[in-house]
């Protein structure tokens, strides 16, 4: 089977399946993970043409590359594999530090190829901005990686409009991942204009709002103890916050209802809507979820149900920040 595709960049394209997968869940942060069942459901992926994957060093840390790494070990040539350095965390898990630091770049560029497997990275990512390294030399250290074949493009991860043009202007960029979905539309203020302005394609994170708009979490019982969603770090997840929150969903539920397709792929499917050169990574451990994330690509939403959609959820009813602590991300 194979999916739509789409470019991400213009001056350093990639092409890419339009929807991707997110593999951060199946190493870490959202209840307790399972190599097998992330293997099968990366390999399931593979078969439906999703064959965008997204993983970074951080995640595990360090273990869920080597589960990607293993689930396309005889299907390299047909992923295109993003990976991501910046978020320094010991293997313990102790985290150091946001660094961009040009000698930190080429190291962690080096042991994400070992954990992996790969001679290259189709896309190679910086997790978050470093403001005590100019981003100059951050990514000059990543076009060096271009120059010496490990790295085939290079893409930022929230980053503001101001720090995107200068490093755009060091090397080309050729993708911008932030979080964007129904709940979080930040970027529509300046960044989206920036980016298409400068010839960049946009992958979306959470573009479900970490699960929200599936309608699956209904309290906060109905995530893992150990999931990280249940902590002060994401507010929308509990007390009044998380009351308010569902209300929104309910009605992206009963707009889902008249389509015929679930809340999460209606939320989705808006997702992919907002342009060819918007390719979301949604995150799944599991194969079910992952097939009916698949399912959003055949709704097909007109201008009126993308405008009834906005209504819905306007901008300003999201209740809470979508971090408890937003000091790492570049503004």
């Amino acid at each position: 089977m194979s999916l739509q595709q789409r470019t991400l960049g213009t001056t350093s394209p990639l092409t890419v399946s339009a929807l991707g997968l997110g593999c951060m869940g199946m190493s870490e942060f959202y209840g307790t993970g399972d190599e097998a069942t992330g293997i099968a459901t990366i390999q399931r992926a593979l078969d439906l043409g999703v064959t965008f994957l997204d993983t970074a060093d951080m995640y595990g840390p360090f273990t869920n590359e080597r589960l990607v790494g293993q689930a396309i070990a005889d299907r390299r040539d047909e992923v295109q594999l993003a990976t991501k350095f910046g978020n320094e965390r010991l293997p313990d898990g102790t985290r150091v530090g946001i660094n961009g630091s040009p000698e930190y770049v080429v190291a962690a560029c080096d042991a994400s190829l070992q954990r992996l497997g790969v001679d290259h990275l189709d896309l190679y990512y910086q997790h978050r901005v470093d403001q005590s390294v100019p981003i100059e030399e951050t990514v000059g250290a990543m076009a060096g990686l271009v120059e010496a074949g490990k790295v085939r493009h290079l893409g930022l991860s929230e980053a503001s409009a101001a720090t995107i043009r200068r490093a755009h202007a060091t090397h080309p960029i050729t993708a911008l991942q932030t979080e964007y979905s129904l709940f979080t539309r930040d970027l529509e203020d300046e960044i989206l204009a920036t980016i298409r302005e400068l010839g960049i394609g946009l992958v979306p994170y959470s573009p479900l709002g970490r699960g929200i708009l599936t309608g699956a979490i209904t309290s906060p019982d109905a995530l893992d103890d150990h999931d990280s969603r249940r902590s002060a770090y994401f507010p929308r997840f509990s007390g009044d916050n998380l009351d308010a929150n569902l209300a929104l969903v309910e009605k992206v539920r009963a707009l889902a209802t008249e389509h015929g397709c679930t809340p999460g792929q209606l939320a989705l499917a808006w997702v992919l809507a907002q342009g060819d050169d918007v390719a979301p990574i949604p995150g799944t451990k599991r194969v079910t979820y992952l097939e009916e994330n698949v399912g959003a690509t055949a709704v097909e939403l007109s201008a009126d149900d993308l405008t009834a959609l906005e209504r819905a959820v306007p901008r300003d009813a999201v209740a809470g920040a979508r971090y408890g602590d937003m000091s790492s991300i570049d503004t």
